[in-house]
């Protein structure tokens, strides 16, 4: 079974509760997630993944107002939420999306899943090389190396993204990344930041059709180039360069503890 998790919780230190904050009345980041996914052809089933922390209610509030299974776990350890959302739910592959990602495009998501069920690859995405948009990252991998990744991960950021074990061992794992014909990597449609859900904002009050496509929201872009300014100046994946530097604070006290 083919299962799609979304990782989603309240607690952003850059923008607080933006899952839930809504891009128009009574449709809120998460909604529109839930949309664009729902054109998948390939997905089976589609769970939320949350904290365990009361704040977290209004998460599992709305998934089930959606109709959507939860799952709730640790709120650190991702990977941990991940590995046991999906052993719980028995899903044999995984499809990893997260909760500040509005507009996936979901014929990206197929086209990644296509590529992981044609072939005998261990983890699919779009992301190692970026040539997409930020904000249309998707991961596809086996329950299998799941499971390798969640007994041997010990890094901070390996268990915060959950798959960077996979992604640094490709001698365990048959890896392959998907790259888009024209480099678009310095569009970005990810909700980190104020200027990021602004865009994301103004992006859905103009292109009223769904799902909304990687190419419309382009073709919107390059019609409107002052839109593209509003989030430029923003730094791509701040939060993983952030767990980074609580690998080597690990790495040096786990030096310091063996000798």
């Amino acid at each position: 079974m083919i299962g799609c998790i979304i990782q989603a919780r309240m607690g952003s230190s850059r923008l607080p509760g933006k899952v839930l904050k809504e891009l128009e009345e009574g449709k809120s980041i998460l909604f529109y997630l839930l949309k664009q996914i729902r054109h998948c052809e390939f997905i089976d089933k589609i769970v939320i993944a949350t904290t365990d922390r009361d704040e977290d209610d209004e998460i599992s509030n709305f998934a089930e107002s959606e109709g959507l299974e939860i799952f709730r776990g640790n709120e650190k350890n991702v990977l941990d939420r991940y590995y046991k959302c999906a052993k719980k739910f028995k899903f044999t592959t995984i499809v990893r999306i997260t909760g500040d990602c509005p507009l996936i495009d979901p014929q990206i998501v197929d086209e990644v899943i296509k590529k992981y069920k044609e072939n005998t690859y261990d983890y699919v995405t779009n992301c190692l090389k970026r040539t997409f948009p930020y904000g249309t990252e998707v991961e596809i991998f086996s329950f299998n190396s799941l499971e390798n990744t969640y007994k041997n991960a010990e890094l901070p950021s390996e268990k915060e993204h959950v798959t960077p074990y996979i992604r640094n061992h490709e001698n365990k794992f048959r890896i392959y990344n998907i790259e888009n014909k024209e480099d678009m990597s310095n569009y970005r449609w990810v909700v980190d930041e104020k200027n990021d859900f602004e865009l994301v904002k103004e992006i859905v009050s103009k292109i009223k059709i769904s799902p909304i496509l990687m190419k419309d929201i382009l073709l919107l872009l390059k019609s409107e180039p002052s839109l593209k300014k509003i989030n430029m100046n923003n730094i791509p994946n701040e939060g993983y360069f952030k767990s980074l530097k609580d690998d080597n604070e690990f790495l040096k006290s786990k030096k310091t503890n063996q000798n």
